[in-house]
């Protein structure tokens, strides 16, 4: 499990670390999830915080509760996170990218072909291979 920071709120990290571990295929659908209690221990927090962060993703529709056994992850969970995230990713940094390339007389076929070649770097680097 990745640190818990301060310049978020508690339970947002939470939740996230949840969904990172969704998305990632670390927790299946149909997996059950670590308690708030055990959110709380291993991270020296309140129990309250935890199920806040845990909740949050029960009223989206991530988690669901199986009476006196847990909190489960829901069927279609990582497509339904893989959507949102893929939308964010859009606003967050394509729009942005699109917008400083239009500035700089990039065209599409220059801007692809720039981040195909920035793929490959990522790629190669990530594997070791040079």
């Amino acid at each position: 499990m990745s640190m818990i920071d301060d310049s978020r709120p508690i339970f947002l990290q939470i939740a996230e670390l949840i969904e990172n571990d969704i998305v990632s295929g670390t927790i299946g659908e149909e997996s059950q999830v670590p308690s708030t209690n055990e959110f709380a221990a291993y991270y020296r927090i309140n129990p309250a915080t935890a199920a806040k962060g845990i909740n949050l993703l029960v009223e989206r529709g991530i988690l669901h509760k199986k009476r006196g056994i847990g909190m489960f992850v829901s069927t279609g969970a990582r497509a339904q996170l893989l959507q949102t995230r893929r939308k964010d990713f859009q606003t967050q940094y394509i729009a942005p990218l699109a917008r400083e390339a239009q500035k700089l007389g990039i065209g599409a076929d220059e801007l692809n072909a720039m981040i195909k070649q920035s793929l490959i770097s990522e790629l190669t680097e990530g594997s070791g291979i040079r």
